[in-house]
Order: C-alpha cells, then sequence, then structure tokens
C-alpha cells in the first residue's frame, strides 16, 4: 500500500509540473555558482526587510522603509506578515511560523469598514491564509481533530472569501475589483475591471470549496472564467479591462501583461490543481491565438484584441512569468529564448523596467521603475527545475546583487523609482517577502521540500479516511503562496461512499412520500428505527422547508443563500502615480 502511495506521490508531482528530466552533465556548472552561498545571502536579504518590518511598520500592512515607518495599502491586513508566513517556513523558520500564526489568529480582524481589492485580498489573503494552513502540520503546530479540513486558518481564509463572494453577485458573473469588508460597496463606483481581476480566483477558491465543502467559492470562480472565455473575440483575444455588467471590453490592448496576466496563469494552474481539462483547453486556444497575433522573434507586444494589429510594442516586467507558464505545459524551448531576451533587459539595466520598448531598446517615460517584481525570477526557478541551465542560476545571482546593491537601505528594501539613474521610492511591497525572496530561495534550494519529487510525503487521517500529503507537485498561487494538490481530495467521501449516502437519502424520501417513517440500517450494524418525522430532516432556508424534488443541488449540499449588498469596483493596471 506504501509503494502505490509513493507511485501516487511521484505521478502527482510530476503532473503538476510536467517538467522534463534535465539534461546531463549541467550538475557540475551550477556547482561552479556556490548555490549554497547565494542561498544564505538571499536568506539574509529576507531577514533584513522582515525584521524591519516588525520593528518599523507592524501592524501596517508595508514597510516604508526610506522613513522606517508603516502604511495600509491593501485593507489593513497586516499583509506583510500573512504574505511572508509561509516563506519562513520554506526557510526552515518553524518557532517564527508558529508564532506569527498565533498573532494572526489574535490580532487580524475582517469585520471592518475598508475598501479593500477583491483580487489583492484574494491572491494575497486568502491564498496566504490557505497556505499556511496546509502547512500547518509540516511547521509543527498541533492542528485540530479533522485537519486539513478545519482549522483556524482555514477559518479565517473562509471569512476573508466571504467578504468578498458579494463583488460575484453580477449579471455576467464577473466580479467588480472593490468590496467594502462592512458595508458593501459604495454606489456609483465604476463596474471596469480588468481581466486579471476577473479570472484570478479559482485556486484559490477552489481549494476552499474542497477544504470546507461549500461548492459556492469554486462556483462563483468558475463563472468569471467562463465569461472571460465567452466574451473572447473572434480571432481568440481578450482585451485588458471590461464592463462586469455590460460585458462590453472598454480597453481593447490584447496581450500577456499587465491587467491580463493572471488570468493565462489561472487557467493552466487551475487545470493542474484539479486535473480539470476543461480549463487547460481554454489555455491551450488562447495560446494559439497569442502566439498567431502578439509573438514576433520570441518576444509578446500588445495588440487590438479584434484586429490583431500591432498596438502597443512593450514588454512589460509582468509579463515575466510567462517563460514559467510555459515550462508548466511542457514547452521549454520556446520558454527558454522569451526568458533570454527577457534576461537582457535585465543585464542592460539591472531589473526590468515595468514597460521596455522594444523596438528603441529602451525604457518607457514615467515607466522606468522596478518595483522589486519576482516575475522573471518566477520563471527561473520554473526552467531551472526543468533544465538545469547555469544561465538560469546566473540570473538569480545578478538579481542578489542587483537588489542589494541598488535597493538595500537601513529599513529594508526600497522600490526602484528609475533604473537609469537607481532612484529609490519609500515602499516594500508585500510581494517582495512573499515572490521575489521566496522564488530567489527555492531557485538556490534545490532540495527544498517544496521540490519534492514524491519519495516521501506524509500521511494524515481525516474524518473521511486516509490522506496523502507534503508528496510534492505544489502549485503556486500568483502571490507565490504553494498549494499542496492532494489537500484537496482529503475532505471529501470516496465517490463509492457518497453514491451510498445518496441512495440511502432517496430511500428516505421515497418512505416519505409513502408515509412509512421506519428507516432500515445496513444489516452488519443491526436494525432501528427512525421515530422522527422525517419532514424535519428535509432541508430549511431562512425557515423555509425546500423540497428536494425541485431543487437542482445535490441531495448533500445547500444552495447558497442570495446576497444583497451592494457592490463595487477596481481599477486603473496603468495607474500612473508619479
Amino acid at each position: 500500500a506504501m509503494a502505490v502511495l509513493r507511485s501516487l506521490g511521484c505521478l502527482l508531482c510530476l503532473w503538476a509540473l510536467r517538467l522534463p528530466a534535465p539534461p546531463a552533465g549541467t550538475g557540475a556548472a551550477a556547482r561552479e555558482l556556490d548555490v549554497a552561498f547565494y542561498r544564505e545571502r538571499v536568506r539574509a536579504m529576507f531577514y533584513h526587510a522582515y525584521e524591519h518590518y516588525l520593528e518599523s511598520a507592524f501592524p501596517y500592512d508595508e514597510l516604508r522603509p526610506l522613513t522606517c515607518d508603516g502604511q495600509d495599502t491593501w485593507g489593513s491586513f497586516s499583509l506583510t506578515l500573512i504574505d511572508a508566513l509561509d516563506t519562513l517556513l520554506i526557510m526552515g523558520n518553524v518557532s517564527e511560523f508558529q508564532r506569527v500564526v498565533n498573532v494572526l489568529q489574535e490580532g487580524v480582524d475582517f469585520d471592518i469598514d475598508v475598501n479593500a481589492s477583491v483580487f489583492e485580498t484574494n491572491i494575497r489573503v486568502v491564498g496566504g491564509l490557505l497556505s499556511a494552513h496546509l502547512l500547518s502540520k509540516k511547521a509543527g503546530i498541533e492542528v485540530e481533530v479533522g485537519w486539513p479540513c478545519s482549522g483556524p486558518l482555514l477559518r479565517m481564509a473562509e471569512e476573508a472569501a466571504r467578504k468578498l463572494l458579494p463583488a460575484f453577485q453580477t449579471p455576467t458573473g464577473m466580479p467588480y475589483g472593490t468590496v467594502n469588508l462592512l458595508h458593501g460597496v459604495n454606489p456609483g463606483e465604476t463596474p471596469v475591471t480588468c481581466t486579471a481581476g476577473i479570472g484570478t480566483f479559482i485556486v484559490e477558491f477552489a481549494t476552499l470549496s474542497h477544504l470546507t465543502g461549500d461548492p459556492v467559492f469554486e462556483d462563483v470562480a468558475r463563472k468569471a472564467l467562463k465569461a472571460l472565455w465567452k466574451n473572447r473575440s473572434d480571432i481568440g483575444l481578450v482585451g485588458n479591462h471590461i464592463d462586469v455588467i455590460t460585458a462590453k471590453w472598454v480597453a481593447q490592448d490584447a496581450g500577456i501583461g499587465a491587467g491580463v496576466d493572471s488570468y493565462f496563469e489561472y487557467l493552466v494552474k487551475g487545470a493542474i490543481l484539479l486535473q480539470d481539462k476543461e480549463l487547460m483547453s481554454m489555455f491551450l486556444e488562447y495560446n494559439k491565438a497569442i502566439k498567431n497575433y502578439t509573438k514576433f522573434d520570441d518576444w509578446y507586444l500588445w495588440v487590438q484584441m479584434y484586429k490583431g494589429t500591432v498596438s502597443m510594442p512593450v514588454f512589460q516586467s509582468l509579463e515575466a512569468y510567462w517563460p514559467g507558464l510555459q515550462s508548466l505545459i511542457g514547452d521549454v524551448d520556446n520558454a527558454m529564448r522569451t526568458f533570454l531576451n527577457y534576461y537582457t533587459v535585465w543585464k542592460q539595466f539591472g531589473g526590468l523596467p515595468e514597460f521596455y520598448n522594444i523596438p528603441q531598446g529602451y525604457t518607457v517615460d514615467k515607466r522606468e521603475g522596478y518595483p522589486l517584481r519576482p516575475e522573471l525570477i518566477e520563471s527561473a526557478m520554473y526552467l531551472y527545475r526543468a533544465t538545469r541551465d547555469p544561465t538560469l542560476l546566473e540570473l538569480g545571482r545578478d538579481a542578489v546583487e542587483s537588489i542589494e546593491k541598488i535597493s538595500k537601505v537601513d529599513c529594508g528594501f526600497a522600490t526602484i523609482k528609475d533604473l537609469r539613474d537607481h532612484r529609490l521610492d519609500n515602499r516594500m511591497e508585500s510581494f517582495f517577502l512573499a515572490e521575489t525572496v521566496k522564488y530567489l530561495y527555492l531557485l538556490f534550494d534545490p532540495d527544498n521540500f517544496i521540490h519534492n519529487d514524491g519519495s516521501v510525503f506524509d500521511v494524515v487521517i481525516t474524518p473521511y479516511g486516509e490522506c496523502v500529503l507534503n508528496a510534492g507537485g505544489y502549485v503556486f498561487n500568483t502571490e507565490a503562496h504553494p498549494i499542496d494538490p492532494a489537500a484537496l481530495h482529503c475532505c471529501r467521501k470516496r465517490k463509492e461512499e457518497q453514491w451510498e449516502v445518496e441512495d440511502l437519502m432517496r430511500e428516505f424520501y421515497s418512505l416519505k412520500k409513502n408515509k412509512k417513517f421506519t428507516l432500515k440500517r445496513s444489516s452488519n450494524h443491526g436494525e432501528g428505527e427512525s421515530t422522527k418525522d422525517p419532514e424535519d430532516a428535509s432541508s430549511e432556508k431562512g425557515g423555509e422547508k425546500t423540497n428536494p424534488k425541485k431543487s437542482s443541488h445535490s441531495l448533500l449540499s445547500c444552495p447558497s443563500q442570495s446576497f444583497n449588498s451592494k457592490l463595487a469596483v477596481l481599477g486603473q493596471v496603468f495607474l500612473d502615480n508619479t
């Protein structure tokens, strides 16, 4: 039995990553760079930033490294602490992970009068809490009975996600961008939302549904994904911003970068996480259109979504996730060629400017900054796992050297406002600790548990039987919070058991219809009679009993209640704050 479990663990990991075996003879070249030395450099970077956040900024969302204080940015959640939590464990700091879990349980409150980004709250807060919940046992926390199907961090993630659900109550199923966590949404806010703000929920929301048993999260995420798919252009592209009420495209630039990026990412990662062929086929269709209309010499441009004509010949730093995504579908050769293009830009500036004009080979006016984004490092991590090409380690080395030389200040690491003259901005985004440092560390730590190939795993007992966890194949959300795909199978009965229960329920309702109130049990448990009126066993919502024959839902699930809250917005991906 254990051998079978090992095989399943290996298959899960290998299927999830879809990475080819590394070529022979590359190990020595990798060792030449001294990965252990750079791994410890990355660890020191993390603690320089993390400790100054605790000293100078907590409980605010983010550190302001130039003034050594803090600010709330995305909702007043102590966001950097949530975002950094799983990074602590990946670096082996079990005691601090445990301490922070206690701090978050005691100090984070989602019942607050704050306008929060639906997208950012999902990827950073819900994703961070889910990841930490699934890693709790590995971190030595004494988990409660029923884990991973229950637990305080899971309840926090669910509470945060429920605060976001009213945003999905639109005619199209596509969510507004902003919701007030206490009052709903202020009237009069724009219904225009970016594509990524609509299509970046399936990883977190499906995980929530599988762990909690409530299908509402996965249902709204799928509906939003399908709404975008339905509204693609005749040539197979989606634009940048859409009206979630009318489904009319407001910004019709099509590309793989800002405003669109994580929609494509979540089609692939949702397919891997859920073993969902439909999501993968949707991505592959998009991929054909992207190659046909936006790809030029291994660069990806922006085009008009209906005509395919070039609208912006620019590379955006957010597009640098694309080679990593290509590696997940096995397209490693194309991924490496595009990665090398992006790496030349890094070498030119010591970072990736937000916008880079490809024909001119230089930055775009007012887009010269680098806020310590992770995307190119993320792609390097994935591609190194696939190829062991030492060039990818060299990017990691260059990133460490550049960030330390340009961005490091006494109180942390500051956003680079302009890569041309290295002026700094007074902000350290939480993704620096959640993503940038994490991917650097994993690039230089080949033996990290995250890279498990399925040869080791844990078996836990849940209310639904034995469950295999930590076998590898982790799926990172777009904020680099790892989700164990095996956990999604821990909190539901086997299909055969579900059928037995549903057969029992059907028998019960049949008996009820015939006014027979005796319910027979399986003979190996003896026999007994139920004298309770079966009318009392029917589902109730708001004091009203539901007729199971009229319901389109499974007999084992309850229809979700409608939301009456007013809804709201999020907007400008290209907003200029200067």
